[in-house]
């Protein structure tokens, strides 16, 4: 597969089969994600990877806390802003209901959207979950590597045959994350990813998300 290819082809799966993925497979993909640029070289960011037992623990934990009402603000972590400018406002609201509305998940179905929201927790069922750190004393800098390093892995990954689905979600639900992989509390949690094989027959895997034009975003300077 070439860069291309693999840019163009990743997407956000949220529908996994149950096929396992090899840890070879797996290895392989963090091997080639290990050359991702940092600035001087730091290479912040540490990579938890789970299956298993420890997987389920996990969903089986969150999810608890999710039933509960327990999350936390994404604000509390200065991970997004308490109000959104209407730009970025309406491009989060346009791509959550374009995957509701493949779903059958209409305006107001809160208990739909609820259960939606809920899958992340078991990774879409995919078999394998990542978790993303860098070292708390770390600023925005190492965060921006650490993002360079989630794409590398993703790209790498359909390199692999595999797919991803990046998750922030998890950022709401850290304890239990933090608990059963043995991560230092030294260290800040940047994101959750899903990883496994896609699932070809659910509708939700056709969403492909709106991106602005190019000519809205880019800025040429100084060119004939």
């Amino acid at each position: 597969m070439d860069v291309e290819e693999a840019i163009l082809s990743r997407r956000s799966i949220r529908a996994f089969t149950d096929q396992p993925v090899d840890r070879a497979r797996i290895e392989r993909v963090l091997e080639l994600s290990q050359r991702a640029p940092s600035g001087t070289n730091t290479q912040p960011w540490h990579t938890y990877v789970c299956t298993g037992a420890v997987r389920d623990a996990i969903s089986r934990d969150v999810i608890e806390m999710f039933d509960k009402g327990m999350a936390s603000k994404y604000e509390d972590y200065g991970y997004y802003p308490p109000t959104w400018k209407e730009v970025h406002r309406d491009r989060r609201r346009g791509v959550g209901w374009s995957l509701y509305g493949l779903l059958g998940i209409e305006k107001g179905d809160r208990e739909g959207a609820a259960r939606q929201s809920k899958r992340n927790f078991s990774f879409f069922d995919a078999p394998v979950g990542l978790f993303f750190t860098v070292d708390a004393y770390l600023g925005r800098g190492s965060w921006f590597d650490a993002g360079l390093y989630m794409q590398t892995v993703m790209l790498a990954a359909r390199g692999e045959g595999l797919h991803t689905c990046p998750q922030a979600a998890w950022i709401s639900f850290q304890e239990p994350v933090f608990r059963h992989l043995n991560i230092p509390e030294d260290q800040v949690l940047v994101s959750g990813m899903a990883m496994g094989y896609e699932d070809t027959t659910a509708i939700e895997n056709t969403l492909v998300s709106e991106r602005e034009d190019v000519a809205n975003v880019v800025h040429y300077v100084g060119f004939d």
